[in-house]
């Protein structure tokens, strides 16, 4: 294992583990920001004026899912589940069980769920992982499951 500038250490393949877990700071959904967000990229009612979002599905204000998903990805790439040659995503399903609300505190706990060598690349494999985005009650917001492309370490040479 490497480590950042900040001392963070750096993952290659070789290094993670099938049920290995990382967990991200946190970030508070702030309100002016998520209609900030809303109005530039994702301008629907209910992310944009309060009774409207009473009158809707979510009975509230919510986030757009977009910008949970924005959140989430800056909490991974400030924490401790930092990849050699970055995050480079290969794909992956993600879901909003429950709307991000203003002033949720929130935080990702990414598990590694499966790893897979390339047979093409011998310098490379496969990572699923699953980052779990929760507010302050534990309660998930997003649940991303997504595969990585992750180098192995280099070989030194002697």
């Amino acid at each position: 294992m490497e480590s950042t500038a900040d001392s963070r250490p750096v993952f290659y393949l070789d290094d993670l583990r099938v049920g290995q877990t990382f967990e991200t700071g946190t970030y508070v959904m702030d309100e002016a920001r998520m209609k900030a967000f809303a109005a530039e990229f994702d301008p629907q009612p209910f992310h944009l004026d309060e009774a409207a979002a009473k009158a809707s599905v979510f009975r509230g204000l919510a986030a757009s899912g977009w910008h949970t998903a924005a959140a989430s990805m800056r909490m991974i790439v400030d924490g401790k589940f930092k990849l050699a040659g970055g995050s480079v995503g290969l794909g992956g399903e993600i879901a909003w069980p429950m709307p991000t609300r203003p002033g949720d505190t929130l935080r990702v706990r990414t598990e590694v769920v499966e790893i897979v060598l390339s047979k093409s690349k011998p310098n490379q494999g496969i990572v699923k992982i699953r980052n779990v985005t929760v507010n302050q009650k534990g309660e998930e917001v997003q649940v991303f499951t997504a595969k990585l492309m992750v180098f192995k370490r280099p070989a030194t040479a002697e």
